[in-house]
């Protein structure tokens, strides 16, 4: 079964981006390499703070577009419940 996941990457400034994936590893790699032109490059959001998965895209989907329709305030408080030191957490991967 496929997995989706919905991810929050921060920059060193504290800028958030969110954005959904069916890879999360190779769209960390991708976002850390500067291999995609869009915000997170313009920003340099490059640490993995925040995932969540999901089975079905369209829940994924939704809930991607419910987040960045949420104050930044609430992006923290749901950041800081699963990762209080806002560490990387792709570190674990290697």
């Amino acid at each position: 079964m496929k997995t989706y996941h919905v991810y929050i990457l921060a920059s060193l400034s504290g800028t958030l981006y969110i954005g959904v994936t069916n890879d999360l590893q190779r769209r960390i790699s991708e976002h850390r390499l500067e291999l995609v032109d869009d915000f997170s490059k313009k920003y340099g959001c490059k640490k993995l703070v925040y995932y969540e998965d999901y089975s079905d895209i369209n829940q994924a989907i939704n809930r991607e577009k419910y987040l960045k329709g949420k104050k930044r305030l609430f992006k923290v408080s749901l950041i800081k419940m699963v990762n209080p030191t806002w560490k990387d957490l792709s570190d674990e991967w290697t």
